[in-house]
C-alpha cells in the first residue's frame, strides 16, 4: 500500500488529506488549505452566473467557467487583473508534492480584520473570492456560501484514517501533553485512547464515568473502523439526506431538489442502483490497467535480466577482444586500448538506455499501482453518494492510466547482444589502421544477417528477408541476392536492388534451393550472409505446408527451423484452442487428437509442449502422425502415428497400438516434454524437462509427418516452436549440394 500514499496527500501542503472537499474538476483539497489558496477578484470581473461547485455545476458547466480562468496553464504562475488594485503579482509556489499553487492577491486596506480571529473560528471568506485547483489550474468564482458550497470528500477521508491506522505501529495516549506515551485502554463512550496516568487523572472509575467501558486499544481501533457511516446531507439543503442520483448533473440530490425544480426534469434514478452501477464500472475499468501493472512487472523483469545479458556480453566480447589484440603481438596491442575503449562505451550506452528505462517504468509502475490501490480501497466504501461524487473522475483515471501503457511503451529501447566483428584480416604492416566495422562509418558493409522468422517458401516460390547487422554505420548502396540452380550447381544472381526483401518465382517443385546475400558500397563489395537452404513444395496439389519451416546450413550442420501453430481445421471438434492456436485443452474426457498446420519431411525439426494444467493423472500422448490419423482415439492406437504416451509416473512408447519402452519418469505442472524429428537419420526420439526420455523411440521414419498430440479435458499444453536443436545431440552433416550425408 506505499504506492497509494501519493494518492492520499494533499497537493498544497503535502500533507495527508484533512477534511478534504471535492473542486468541480473531480481534484481533491484540504478545507483549510482551500482557504489559504482563494483570491479576491474585482466585482466588475465577477460573473452574473458563477456559481459554487456544490450547487449543481456539471463538468459541462465547469467548461465554460474556465473559458473566464483567472491563471492558466500558459501564465506561467503570474496572475494579475485589470483595474484591480492588489499587491504587485508574484510568481505561483510550489507545493511539497511539485504542484503549482497560486498564491492569495494581498488587497489593499481597509484593514483585514478578519484575519484575527477568534480561536477555533473560521474567518469569512470574502466577497467575490476566486479559488483555482493546484493541480489543473482551472479557476471558480465561489458563490456566498464559499467553501461550504464545495462537497466533502468522505470517502477519501475514511481512506486516509485507515490507512494512517494501519501505518500505526502503536496507538499513543491522546492526552499526553509531552511525549505521548503508548495507549492501555481506549473508552467507547468518549472515543478516547489513555494510558494509565492520564486514565487515573482524567477518567476516575466513579461517578458517571464509572459506566463507561474501557476497552484495549486494539479492539477500540476496530470499533472505531466498524463505526456506522455517516448519513450524507444535500449541499443545498443540510437538513435532507441525498437519496436520488441526477444522471445529467452527475451528483447525488435529495427530495428538495427534485421539489425545487431544479432537477426537476432531469433523469434521476435511486442512489444504491448507481452506487453499484459505478462501482461495477471501476471494478471493470481496473481489471485492464490490473493486466497492465502485470505487464509492467514482467517488463521491469525483462529489463532487469537484459541488463544482466549486456553485462555478461560485455564480459564475453572483451575477453574475445583481448584473446584477438594479444594474437596480432606488439603492433595489435598499440591498438588494443582503443578497441576495448570503443567497447566499453558501446556497454555503458547500452546500460545507461536499458537503466533509464527501468527508472522510468518503475515510475509509471508505480503510480499505476499507487492509483490501482486507492481505487481498490474507494470500493470498498459503504458511502453511495460519496462514492459517486468521485467515481466519475476516478473511472477516467483508470482508463487514462491504462491508455499510457500503450503499444511501445513495454518494448525494449536496447539490444542485448554486441553485434560488433573485428575484421583481423588485413595484412601486419596495416595493423595500425585496425578498427571496427561496424563503428568505422567506411569502408564495405558488413555480411547482412537473413531474417529467418520472415523467410518462406510457398508451392514454387521463395521469400528471403535480411537486414545488416545492428549498431553498422557503414552506408550499404545495394543488396545482392544469389540462389543456386537447385540441384547443388554454382550460385547467380537473382536480384541486385536496395530492397530488404525479395520474392524469387518460378523455382522447380521438390528442390532445395541454397540462398545467400551480400551487401555493396563505393568501397567495395561486402561478406556474404550465412547460407541459407530452402525447400520447395512437391507440387500444386501437395497437402504438405512448406511455407512454414526451412532447413539451414550452419558451419556444415543441416537443421532446421520451424513455425508452426496447432491446426484447428483438422483436429478433433472436442479439442478447444486459444493463445492463436498454441494453447489446447479438450473437453470431453476421451482422448482427442490435434495436429500441426505444417508438415515435415525433410531435415532436423524439434519442438516442445510445456504442462499448463495436469489434473488427475491422465497420460496424454505427443509424437507425429500422418494426415488421415485417427482423431477419436489415443495417439499411437493405430498405424498412422508414433507417440509417447506418459502419465506421473512412467512413459511408454506406442505404434500400431504396440506398446514399447517401459521408461521411469513423469509429467507434471510445468513440465517440458520435447520431441526431436531427424529426417536425416530416420529418428524420433522424446524429452521430458531436457533430458532424453528412454532410447530413441522409433527408427526407419520416410514420408511426411504432422506434429501431434492427443489429450482430454484433465491436460492443457501450449506449444513451443522455432526453437533450436538440443546441444546433445549431433546432426547429420550436410554436402555443398544440399544433400545429407
Amino acid at each position: 500500500m506505499d504506492e497509494m500514499e501519493e494518492e492520499l496527500k494533499c497537493p498544497v501542503c503535502g500533507s495527508f488529506f484533512r477534511e478534504p472537499i471535492i473542486l468541480p474538476c473531480s481534484h481533491n483539497i484540504c478545507l483549510a488549505c482551500a482557504r489559504n489558496i482563494l483570491v479576491q477578484t474585482p466585482d466588475a470581473e465577477s460573473p452574473q452566473s458563477s456559481r459554487a461547485s456544490g450547487s449543481g455545476v456539471s463538468d459541462y458547466d465547469y467548461l465554460d467557467l474556465d473559458k473566464m480562468s483567472l491563471y492558466s496553464e500558459a501564465d506561467s504562475g503570474y496572475g494579475s487583473y485589470g483595474g484591480f488594485v492588489s499587491a504587485p503579482t508574484t510568481p505561483c509556489q510550489k507545493s511539497p508534492n511539485g504542484v503549482r499553487v497560486f498564491p492569495p492577491a494581498v488587497p489593499q486596506p481597509p484593514p483585514q480584520h478578519h484575519l484575527l480571529q477568534q480561536p477555533g473560528s473560521l474567518p469569512p471568506i470574502p466577497r467575490n473570492s476566486c479559488i483555482t485547483c493546484p493541480q489543473c489550474h482551472r479557476s471558480l468564482i465561489l458563490d456566498d456560501r464559499g467553501l461550504r458550497g464545495f462537497p466533502k470528500n468522505r470517502v477519501l477521508e475514511g481512506v486516509v484514517d485507515r490507512y494512517q491506522q494501519s501505518k500505526a505501529a502503536a496507538l499513543k495516549c491522546q492526552l499526553c501533553e509531552k511525549s505521548p506515551k503508548e495507549a492501555t485502554v481506549m473508552c467507547e463512550q468518549c472515543d478516547v485512547f489513555y494510558c494509565d496516568p492520564c486514565r487515573l487523572r482524567c477518567h476516575p472509575p466513579r461517578g458517571p464515568l464509572a459506566k463507561h467501558r474501557l476497552v484495549p486499544p486494539a479492539q477500540g481501533r476496530i470499533s472505531r473502523r466498524a463505526s456506522p457511516r455517516k448519513i450524507s446531507t444535500c449541499t443545498e439543503h443540510e437538513l435532507e439526506n441525498l437519496s436520488m442520483y441526477c444522471v445529467q448533473c452527475k451528483m447525488p440530490v435529495c427530495y428538495q431538489c427534485l421539489e425545487e425544480g431544479k432537477h426537476g426534469t432531469h433523469e434521476v434514478k435511486a442512489l444504491g442502483a448507481m452506487w453499484k452501477l459505478h462501482k461495477g464500472q471501476l471494478s471493470q475499468a481496473l481489471n485492464g490497467l490490473s493486466d497492465r501493472a502485470t505487464e509492467a512487472k514482467e517488463f521491469l523483469v525483462q529489463l532487469r535480466n537484459m541488463v544482466q545479458h549486456i553485462q555478461e556480453n560485455g564480459v564475453e566480447f572483451e575477453a574475445c577482444l583481448v584473446a584477438q589484440c594479444d594474437a596480432l603481438i606488439d603492433a595489435l596491442n598499440r591498438r588494443k586500448a582503443q578497441l576495448l575503449a570503443r567497447v566499453n562505451k558501446e556497454h555503458e550506452h547500452k546500460l545507461k538506455v536499458v537503466r533509464d528505462q527501468i527508472s522510468h517504468c518503475t515510475v509509471k509502475l508505480r503510480q499505476t499501482t499507487g492509483l490501482m490501490e486507492y481505487c481498490l480501497e474507494v470500493i470498498k466504501e459503504n458511502d453511495p453518494s460519496g462514492f459517486l461524487q468521485i467515481s466519475d473522475a476516478l473511472i477516467r483515471r483508470v482508463h487514462m492510466t491504462e491508455s499510457q501503457w500503450g503499444k511501445g511503451t513495454l518494448t525494449p529501447r536496447m539490444n542485448s547482444d554486441f553485434d560488433l566483428t573485428l575484421d583481423s584480416g588485413p595484412l601486419l604492416q596495416t595493423i595500425h589502421q585496425l578498427d571496427f566495422v561496424q563503428m568505422k562509418g567506411t569502408g564495405v558493409p558488413a555480411a547482412p544477417m537473413l531474417q529467418l522468422e520472415e523467410c518462406c517458401t510457398q508451392n514454387n516460390s521463395a521469400t528471403l528477408s535480411w537486414k545488416q547487422p545492428p549498431l553498422s554505420t557503414i552506408a550499404v548502396d545495394g543488396y545482392i541476392l544469389e540462389l543456386d540452380d537447385g540441384n547443388g550447381g554454382q550460385f547467380r544472381e537473382v536480384y541486385v536492388g536496395t530492397e530488404t526483401i525479395c520474392t524469387v518465382d518460378g523455382l522447380h517443385f521438390n528442390s532445395t534451393y541454397r540462398s545467400r546475400v551480400k551487401a555493396f558500397n563505393g568501397s567495395g563489395v561486402g561478406q556474404y550472409s550465412k547460407t541459407l537452404i530452402m525447400q520447395t513444395s512437391e507440387s500444386m496439389s501437395s497437402t504438405v505446408s512448406t511455407s512454414s519451416y526451412f532447413l539451414v546450413v550452419f558451419g556444415g550442420k543441416l537443421l532446421s527451423v520451424a513455425w508452426f501453430t496447432f491446426d484447428p481445421a483438422s483436429a478433433h471438434p472436442d479439442i478447444m484452442f486459444s493463445n492463436d492456436n498454441l494453447t489446447v485443452t479438450c473437453n470431453s474426457y476421451d482422448d482427442r487428437v490435434v495436429m500441426g498446420n505444417s508438415a515435415f519431411s525433410r531435415g532436423v525439426h524439434y519442438w516442445e509442449m510445456t504442462v499448463d494444467r495436469y489434473d488427475n493423472h491422465p497420460d496424454p500422448a505427443f509424437g507425429v502422425a500422418r494426415a488421415d490419423v485417427l482423431k477419436d482415439v489415443m495417439l499411437g492406437k493405430d498405424d498412422k502415428a508414433w507417440a509417447m504416451y506418459v502419465d506421473n509416473n512412467r512413459s511408454w512408447f506406442m505404434h500400431n497400438n504396440s506398446h514399447t519402452n517401459r521408461t521411469d519418469g513423469g509429467i507434471s505442472k510445468g513440465a517440458t516434454i520435447g520431441v526431436l524429428l531427424d529426417f536425416t537419420r530416420g529418428l524420433l526420439i522424446f524429452l521430458i524437462n531436457d533430458e532424453q526420455q528412454g532410447p530413441v523411440a522409433f527408427e526407419a521414419l520416410e514420408g511426411v509427418y504432422y506434429p501431434a498430440i492427443s489429450l482430454n479435458r484433465n491436460v492443457q499444453v501450449t506449444l513451443h516452436t522455432g526453437l533450436p536443436i538440443p546441444d546433445f545431440y549431433t546432426p547429420g552433416e550436410a554436402d555443398p549440394t544440399g544433400s545429407v550425408c
